[in-house]
């Protein structure tokens, strides 16, 4: 672990200072896209304006066959393209797969000024952050890059997730954490084959009553304690948590429901892997509208959060007023991205 005398300080001579802080920026949904795919980077330019986050893909759905077509359909798609306040990721492959060190090199050779954050496959502790912390700053240095690029850890396997609070403070690069679900499950050893969200056989009975045949059954959350965990090593280390894929593009319901309980549990977005999940997850991870005119008015009725007021007959104090602040301060970042939200939110 880095001596604190040393963590803000640059790895690599020539290398930019780390950033002391996470940009500022809504992050809703992080769009994933296919660079191999020339019909699909075609849409770039339209896609750019949708989201929050686009995130070229070179890992998983890439068929071996395509990954250096991907890399290359990335670099390609970045020079082209003004990105604007879209945040711009791009998912590497794993760092023991053959094509770790091209994807980094090239990209940050071609476009590293551009890029906002690099996703890391299969995190399992500090010393793959490490690594990829010293191989990021060396290149930066050559390439005289002069933003830090950010780094974001994927929980995808049972070391990942016993280690996420080493995780999270590995370095100043950490941008925040998604949740693998798929990985994740198989390195559990965990018996189901669904992408995220829940499974009909894991839940609770009600207690039997007499004369009841039939007792209720109420499923619940696989990723519950998951989630929680990545939350909690995120928020004490000012970094970002994510639920990643809802594998079920049909289900749309399913997927609005996973996404709500993520926001709910603090989770600043999560992945979309189709238009239609778009649309969910800016409406899921967007504060709602009557919640923040609420939140506005405790913040109006006690300015500097101390003592005590009554609204619409229910206490306020500075607990209540803390969490006010959190839905107005979203509201906030929402606003600047998508007009119609700030006019609804009088912001």
């Amino acid at each position: 672990m880095k001596l604190p005398i040393n963590f803000y300080k640059p790895l690599a001579i020539g290398a930019p200072a780390p950033m002391r802080g996470i940009p500022v920026r809504p992050e809703r949904m992080v769009h994933f896209f296919p660079p191999h795919i020339e019909k699909i980077r075609a849409r770039v330019p339209e896609m750019i304006k949708q989201v929050d986050v686009l995130c070229g893909n070179l890992e998983d759905a890439i068929p071996v066959e395509d990954k250096a077509a991907a890399r290359a359909g990335f670099i390609e798609t970045v020079r082209a393209n003004d990105f604007g306040d879209t945040g711009l990721w791009v998912r590497v492959n794993a760092l023991n797969s053959p094509w770790f060190l091209d994807d980094v090199g090239q990209i940050v050779a071609a476009v590293g000024d551009k890029v906002d954050v690099i996703m890391i496959p299969k995190v399992e502790g500090v010393w793959d952050i490490h690594f990829v912390d010293q191989y990021l700053a060396l290149l930066e240095a050559k390439h005289r890059v002069a933003k830090p690029i950010l780094v974001h850890a994927l929980l995808e396997t049972a070391e990942g997730v016993k280690n996420v609070e080493q995780i999270a403070g590995a370095s100043p690069r950490m941008h925040g954490m998604s949740l693998g679900p798929a990985d994740l499950a198989a390195s559990r050893g965990m018996k189901t084959t669904r992408v995220g969200g829940g499974h009909p056989f894991y839940g609770v009975l009600a207690d039997p009553k007499e004369g009841e045949a039939t007792r209720a059954f109420v499923q619940q959350d696989l990723w519950h304690y998951t989630v929680a965990r990545m939350v909690d090593a995120c928020v004490s280390h000012g970094l970002r948590a994510f639920y990643g894929p809802f594998g079920d593009i049909r289900d749309e319901a399913g997927c609005e429901a996973q996404f709500r309980n993520a926001f709910l549990m603090g989770c600043s977005g999560a992945w979309s892997l189709a238009p239609g999940q778009i649309d969910i997850a800016r409406r899921v991870f967007s504060p709602d509208v009557g919640e923040v005119k609420f939140a506005l008015r405790i913040l109006e009725a006690m300015p500097d959060g101390s003592g005590v007021a009554m609204i619409d007959g229910k206490m306020q104090d500075d607990a209540t007023w803390k969490q006010a602040k959190v839905m107005v301060d979203l509201a906030r970042l929402v606003a600047r991205k998508d007009p119609a939200l700030a006019a609804a939110y009088g912001l």
